[in-house]
């Protein structure tokens, strides 16, 4: 890929910054090392070995779903003040 002032700005205005021609002219032989960089994951032998998606294995952390007693209505309400009609009393909503 040919890495010059019109890509850089190109990217850049699809990314919405604004560069002078100056700060696009900079990032030219940033751009290059970057991509250099990259080249060397395209000389990887990648046909061997196992996929992963994720480092570590994934388990279902859910437990089965067993119906227990719950507290009676006069239970939760025993230990407030703020109570009426059976119902906890909450401030006024408009």
């Amino acid at each position: 890929m040919e890495v010059n002032k019109d890509l850089i700005l190109r990217v850049a205005k699809n990314a919405r910054l604004m560069l002078t021609s100056e700060e696009a002219e900079e990032f030219v032989p940033e751009f290059k090392e970057i991509l250099e960089a990259f080249s060397v994951l395209n000389e990887l032998d990648l046909g061997k070995g196992e996929l992963s998606m994720h480092p570590l294995p994934l388990r279902n952390a859910l437990r089965e779903d067993i119906p227990e007693p719950s507290l009676s209505r006069e239970e939760i309400l025993s230990n407030t003040k703020h109570k009426k009609d059976g119902y906890f009393l909450g401030p006024k909503a408009l």
